[in-house]
């Protein structure tokens, strides 16, 4: 397949993994898109010619450049000393002792390989890490420790993998030679990255100050960064890449944090441009390694040293070893920490088994064993190169399984489960360091008197509503209706998605009945008018048969729900035969939409009366009625009368400019309520943060609609 039509496909495989993560929940979206892959390469025979050279600096290099750019600088920098020891420590004896142990278990995998195998498979996913540690409530300091511990091992176990592959191609390994390379490739691969990260950062603040600060230059410069700094490193200086990228990106991180101040546009651009970029490169080496998956697996079988069940044995052998090796090292830790201070969390091997299965392997992991060579340095095939590449993702898709299956269980509950390009979270929101990594849901539990940012952003949507009604008057009616109607649907999305099933079930069946009772109250002033000769026969008909289909539509939605999209469907086929009938109908078509118009004013103001006389009966309690889920009915209807009204004297423009008016009004009562939830405490800053960015996205979204009704 060639290579435009090969990256097309994995974008859109990556989309869809996303898709179907929304569906299945308990699936880690990196399992999903290994099935993905999997299924194209079976299906499709779709292949991907990996070479090694590219596929380091186009996967690698960003990634471990952005993890740079997470570093975190407070409670994890006080727990430096142990993270780097977690970082290199442990990776060095993941390497060689769990090196040792799989060529002993594992005889037909020579001990070089094996050392490199096990240096491969000791990064862990640091998103992953952070959000299952999270999940089972790790102790503070394990939380720290581990989830900074992700951060930093992927550079120290690639150059371990690095080391080991070399031995293993050459066939030789000489320590002395070793270590001096060692501290060469890592010291000045450090110098390197930090040097060429303070020129490029020159570079901008001199273009800066030439004038030459548009965003997205800034942004495509900073794109570009890791690839520059990583090539340079590799080609020029022969050192590590690796470790100048990640030296680069927390250099730039920490010289970033100075000018979000001057330049906030650029630094919300460039984090939602990198996570774009992350989010389709972990997707993309899933779904590389589902599709690898069948050649791996194939050459196994086929091969001579081993059969199918004892390689899945091997797998499981290798994710026991690690596993092992990861709880010890914790346990230890805390044994450590509570002798000097026993006033810190008293060792437990539970927690240390929920910290050694939080440890997920992910991408860095599968793009390392990609680059494996096919041949070593006298021309022989590379050593059990197809069972190291089955090992090694067996071993991530063990890890993800385990964690998504195992770790729900010891804690007694469900855990988010998150890797790297995971979907950023449900609101858009931006974390930058500095935020609780707490989200506010834990907040509010915490302070029961604060606001999640759903119900904040409900509070500010409901301010921006009264404010439209307060300026609607009778010239700017339609427009005000219109913007009513278009904030109660987002009112009612949020006040769906915040609640639980059990708390959701008793609004939908108010609301339905509500519906219900409009629909009744529409019908009957339909057939009124046909009665007193105000309409055709054929209008009112097919009025009616839009009621029907909407009650059609509410019985469906309450017994047998669907899924939205599919319901949007039918809904869109619906209306587009509606209008295929009617220009199909051998009358005046103008004659037929006048009388539609007309009959639609007339049943929205009988649908409004007959809900007021429905919660007027004396056995209705019009107290149990959602108040929202009333007045967003009722809007509904105005809206209807407003749209169906036969004068439209008023121009297009014109609609526009009161809209525009009104929302403008609405988006400065947003932000006073912002404020005011602020300063009373109902809201934490990173709350007002999303909320005030929500605004400003919906603020300079009317202003580009403006600029383009000008410039059209």
């Amino acid at each position: 397949m060639p290579i435009i039509e090969l990256v097309i496909l994995l974008a859109c495989l990556v989309l869809l993994s996303n898709v179907l993560s929304h569906y299945l929940v308990a699936i880690p979206v990196s399992l999903i898109q290994v099935g993905l892959g999997l299924g194209v390469a079976l299906l499709l025979n779709v292949q991907v010619k990996l070479q090694t050279d590219w596929f380091m600096l186009v996967f690698i290099a960003p990634m471990l450049y952005n993890d740079g750019r997470q570093f975190p600088k407070q409670e994890l920098w006080e727990l430096r000393g142990a993270i780097f020891a977690n970082a290199i420590v442990l990776v060095f004896i993941t390497t060689i002792l769990g090196g040792f142990l799989i060529h002993v278990l594992i005889p037909t995998i020579p001990l070089a390989v094996s050392i490199a195998l096990a240096a491969i498979l000791s990064p862990t996913d640091p998103v992953a890490v952070q959000s299952i540690s999270e999940g089972v409530n790790l102790p503070k300091e394990i939380l720290h420790l581990v989830s900074g511990e992700s951060l930093i091992n992927d550079a120290s176990g690639l150059i371990g993998f690095k080391y080991a592959l070399a031995a293993a191609v050459t066939g030789s390994f000489v320590l002395g030679k070793a270590v001096g390379d060692f501290f060469y490739i890592s010291l000045v691969g450090l110098a390197v990255g930090l040097a060429l990260i303070t020129i490029i950062q020159l570079i901008r603040d001199v273009l800066r100050r030439e004038g030459i600060n548009d965003t997205v230059f800034n942004v495509v410069l900073q794109i570009l960064t890791p690839f520059a700094i990583y090539f340079v490193a590799e080609e020029w200086f022969h050192a590590s890449g690796v470790v100048a990228v990640v030296a680069a990106g927390v250099l730039a991180h920490v010289q970033g944090s100075h000018e979000a101040e001057d330049a906030p546009e650029l630094r919300l651009v460039t984090e939602k441009v990198w996570n774009i970029i992350v989010y389709l490169l972990n997707g993309i080496i899933f779904l590389i390694l589902g599709i690898e998956l069948p050649v791996a697996t194939q050459a196994t079988i086929e091969g001579n040293h081993t059969n199918t069940l004892h390689a899945v044995f091997d797998v499981l052998i290798v994710w026991g070893i690690l596993l092992l090796i990861r709880v010890a090292w914790t346990y230890i830790y805390m044994l450590m920490t509570w002798l000097r201070n026993h006033e810190k969390t008293k060792p437990s091997l539970r927690i240390a088994a929920l910290s050694g299965l939080s440890g997920v392997r992910g991408a860095i992991t599968m793009a390392g064993v990609f680059t494996i060579p096919t041949v070593i340095a006298n021309g022989d095939a590379f050593p059990e190169r197809a069972l190291v590449l089955f090992i090694a993702a067996g071993v991530i898709v063990v890890s993800l399984v385990s964690a998504a299956g195992i770790l729900p269980l010891m804690a007694a509950k469900s855990l988010p489960f998150m890797t790297r390009g995971s979907s950023l979270d449900e609101d858009g929101a931006v974390i930058v360091d500095g935020d609780d990594p707490d989200d506010d849901e834990a907040t509010a539990e915490a302070l029961p008197q604060q606001f999640t940012y759903k119900q904040a952003r409900i509070y500010i949507l409901q301010l921006a509503v009264q404010n439209i009604e307060e300026h609607r008057r009778p010239e700017n009616q339609r427009a005000a209706y219109d913007l009513i109607l278009d904030q109660q649907f987002q009112i009612r999305r949020l006040e769906v998605a915040s609640q639980t099933a059990d708390e959701l079930q008793p609004m939908l069946t108010d609301e339905m009945q509500l519906r219900l009772v409009a629909l009744a109250g529409e019908r009957q002033a339909v057939k009124m008018m046909l009665a007193d000769g105000e309409t055709s026969k054929l209008g009112a008909q097919a009025y009616l048969r839009r009621i029907d289909r909407r009650e059609q539509r509410l019985s469906q939605a309450a017994h047998k729900p669907g899924l939205p999209t599919l319901r949007s469907l039918r809904l869109m086929i619906s209306r587009g035969m509606q209008s295929l009938r009617v220009w199909l109908t051998p009358v005046d078509s103008d004659k037929l939409r006048a009388e539609q118009l007309a009959i639609q004013r007339v049943a929205s103001k009988a649908a409004i009366k007959a809900l007021s006389q429905y919660l007027k009966q004396t056995g209705v309690d019009e107290q149990q009625f959602d108040r929202q889920a009333l007045y967003h009915l009722i809007v509904h209807y105005r809206n209807r009368i407003e749209s169906a009204k036969a004068d439209h004297s008023l121009s297009r423009a014109d609609y526009e400019r009161q809209g525009q008016l009104l929302r403008i009004k609405s988006l400065g009562a947003e932000r006073a309520g912002v404020q005011h939830l602020l300063e009373s405490g109902q809201i934490s800053l990173r709350t007002a943060s999303k909320l005030r960015q929500f605004i400003n996205y919906s603020e300079n979204l009317l202003m580009l609609n403006d600029i383009e009704a000008d410039d059209d």
